[in-house]
């Protein structure tokens, strides 16, 4: 159990760190449109993933999630809308980073799971306990300060923190296999990926085939890129306690500040550092109260 909880632990920092250094990768994109860099990610994530599925034999198993979807219209149409969804905040995400804001898009992706114990009280009926009530109350603290400090609300973050916390709310009462999950919902957006991707070429706006061999490989590549660590956070989420996944998804985040500060060269104030540094202590305040809430549960449980 311990050894496939470790290997379950090496597979989710894996895939965290993969999320991590992308900004690097869509940097290499700078050149191209973020309307085409997302156009791209949409068509070519959909054509790994169902070539992913191919070779693995679950086409069946993905026949069998659509018709399953179809039956639910309810769910069928929230996985729609969760598709678009995450499609704007990918847009979003591609933007910041090739705009010289991977600061405060590190910050949204703090906040991101703040936002979503939030969305669980409004639509769960999921309670805090006072550790996590005090949590809520320093970031909230540092937010503010971090306002007052740009001179206007983050917008960004908080569209980035706000819309995947939304996704990930939908997710959570639709179940599916993570990828075939990604396949079905990047097959909602296709069509229109498709169709905007034509308009760019009859318009003469298309980068892709109009520029460099690495940059048309660059762009293909995105539909791996958007994929693998999704992969790699499967397998390992299939392998760990959930609390665990709470703790390591900070490493993301963590390195895109890294990146934006150290690397790109992107300003990092003493303002900036106390309001980040509340942030982290909410989330540590708020990540050990979870850790302890699931030891307690799983003390309980053993002694049935």
């Amino acid at each position: 159990m311990l050894e496939k909880e470790r290997q379950g632990v090496i597979w989710a920092i894996g895939a965290y760190l993969v999320w991590g250094v992308l900004p690097i990768y869509w940097k290499w994109l700078h050149n191209v449109p973020s309307d085409e860099i997302i156009t791209s990610r949409v068509l070519w994530a959909f054509i790994f993933t169902l070539l992913f599925v191919l070779i693995t034999r679950k086409t069946k198993l993905l026949i069998e999630d659509l018709m399953s979807l179809w039956q639910n219209q309810k769910a069928f149409w929230s996985l729609f809308f969760a598709s678009a969804l995450i499609s704007g905040n990918w847009f979003l995400y591609i933007w910041a980073v090739n705009n010289n804001h991977l600061v405060e898009t590190s910050l949204g992706y703090y906040i991101n799971p703040l936002i979503s114990v939030l969305l669980g009280i409004f639509f769960l009926k999921e309670r805090l306990t006072t550790a996590q009530k005090i949590a809520f109350v320093i970031a909230t603290i540092g937010v503010i300060i971090l306002t007052i400090s740009y001179g206007r609300f983050p917008w960004l973050a908080f569209s980035l923190a706000i819309s995947f916390a939304i996704y990930g709310l939908m997710k959570k009462t639709i179940p599916l296999d993570a990828v075939r999950g990604l396949t079905i919902e990047t097959l909602f957006i296709v069509p229109f990926a498709f169709i905007y991707y034509i308009y760019l070429f009859l318009s003469d706006r298309a980068v892709l085939f109009h520029d460099s061999f690495q940059t048309d490989v660059l762009l293909i590549l995105t539909g791996a890129a958007t994929a693998v660590p999704l992969v790699l956070f499967a397998k390992g989420a299939q392998q760990m306690p959930l609390y665990m996944i709470g703790f390591l998804q900070y490493i993301a985040p963590t390195c895109m500040l890294f990146l934006g500060v150290i690397i790109y060269g992107e300003t990092f104030n003493p303002i900036d550092l106390l309001s980040f540094s509340l942030i982290w202590l909410a989330l540590i305040l708020f990540t050990v109260s979870k850790v302890m809430e699931a030891r307690t549960r799983k003390l309980k449980l053993a002694k049935l």
